[in-house]
């Protein structure tokens, strides 16, 4: 006898399959003619679909036991399975030997203007998030220091990215996203670092002794030639049975999205920096351009990106604490406005506009305007925040006081209401200026 099987697994089926399906029979007039991302549109239909709408999407009950710590860990294992597979293609889709070419404009905004944008978010978290110690707040300012390769995806291609965007701009906005995002270790972990060794106890030596073997030399530079190992190795592999005609086509257009879950999980097994692997292991890959030109004119790629994109959004539409925004008397609805909108203004752009000379791929003051503005938050946000929230509940088990507990609670609740409110005011933001313009633009 037949029987009605509402399981979670066939709702979020439906669910899912169901918005792509709405979402593509009129994916060209939202994004080509309306100008919005499909990141807002996603984000807003989790949403409404939601625990806080229809509730068909039910994150907690996904987790085993209904456990939070469980949850995050579903979060962080989702974050970087979406940035490890768009920041290889991220890599990829980039011109023959790019990051060599170009690496005085890369050095200028990986180092100075990541600095700056890193001090910057994290003033801004201390002056206006009650209960912080700066190095918290640094911490926290370090979660939203780089921009996201997903989102600003969603900005340089496209029709009016096309027509309004100098190819070059285009480039270099995709690279700095790409490698930015996993060089934001060493800003986070020095934070924690000095946070826990040297705020909770007294063994600051000890703490930056770490930050230097574990964080710079393991997790990054271990990150970087495991990168440019697993890449290069891979092209090579490629050639060799693309000249034997050993792979057939399908297998030979997925191959770089293979390897992304690849470093995602070796990455994973050895505790290094999955992230910047995968956006090194991207460009050696295409160090020669042989792949990039194969495929440039096949969908498979960009499909398996907006498939991404739509799928993440829409859970953290759903995932989001949109409760918590407007009740938590320690830090209320109007300090999170007040705090977005002063790193949406102050966080990038005046540093761009700043430095924009020293970096030769921003041609003029209008590109450095358009650079400095559409900087976005996303999902290496979310990345970095449960990451922090993991190395916090290690701290927790520490032998602490009480005061010491209650400051590490304390920091842990503003990580979470901080970057998920940012990445949200990010998303809307940023996914409505275009079509702002646009009308702007035609009304004069």
């Amino acid at each position: 006898m037949p029987t009605l099987v509402i399981s979670d697994f066939n709702i979020v089926c439906t669910v899912l399959g169901g918005f792509v399906l709405a979402f593509g029979l009129v994916s060209f007039f939202v994004k080509e003619r309306l100008y919005l991302s499909e990141a807002l549109i996603a984000l807003l239909m989790g949403v409404a679909l939601g625990p806080y709408g229809a509730n068909l999407i039910r994150p907690l009950s996904y987790a085993r036991e209904n456990s939070e710590e469980n949850l995050d860990s579903i979060n962080l294992a989702f974050s970087r399975l979406v940035l490890g597979v768009q920041l290889v293609l991220a890599g990829v889709q980039l011109p023959k030997k790019y990051l060599l070419h170009e690496w005085k404009s890369l050095g200028m905004l990986l180092g100075p203007v990541m600095t700056i944008m890193w001090l910057v978010s994290g003033t801004i978290v201390y002056g206006i998030i009650p209960g912080l110690t700066y190095v918290q707040a640094l911490a926290i300012g370090a979660c939203i220091t780089p921009t996201d390769p997903i989102l600003s995806n969603t900005i340089v291609k496209g029709k009016f990215a096309d027509n309004h965007i100098p190819v070059p701009l285009q480039r270099i906005i995709i690279a700095e996203s790409g490698a930015n995002d996993g060089l934001g270790y060493p800003f986070l972990f020095l934070a924690l670092y000095v946070y826990r060794y040297a705020s909770l106890s007294d063994r600051a030596g000890h703490g930056i002794s770490l930050f230097f073997t574990e964080t710079v030399l393991y997790t990054i530079l271990l990150s970087i030639f495991y990168g440019v190992m697993v890449g290069w190795l891979a092209k090579d592999l490629l050639h060799w049975a693309s000249e034997k005609r050993l792979v057939d086509r399908e297998s030979f257009l997925v191959f770089a999205i293979a390897l992304a879950l690849f470093i995602v999980g070796s990455c994973g097994m050895i505790g290094t920096d999955d992230v910047l692997a995968c956006f090194i292991a991207g460009n050696a890959f295409t160090l020669d351009d042989w792949f990039r030109l194969e495929t440039l004119d096949d969908s498979l790629q960009p499909t398996i990106d907006m498939l991404l994109n739509i799928t993440i959004f829409l859970w953290f539409g759903a995932v989001a604490p949109w409760e918590e925004f407007g009740n938590t008397p320690e830090i209320p609805i109007g300090r999170l406005l007040a705090m977005a909108i002063l790193i949406l203004l102050l966080r990038r752009p005046p540093i761009i506009l700043l430095v924009h000379k020293y970096v030769p791929r921003i041609n003029d003051l209008r590109e450095a305007a358009f650079a400095g503005y559409f900087g976005p938050i996303g999902v290496s946000a979310i990345f970095y925040l449960y990451v922090t929230v993991e190395f916090l509940r290690q701290v927790e088990m520490l032998q602490l006081d009480e005061s010491q507990l209650k400051g590490v609670q304390t920091m842990m609740k503003a990580t979470r209401l901080v970057i998920w409110f940012s990445v949200i005011a990010s998303v809307i933001v940023h996914g409505i200026t275009v079509p702002v313009i646009k009308v702007n633009s035609n009304s004069s």
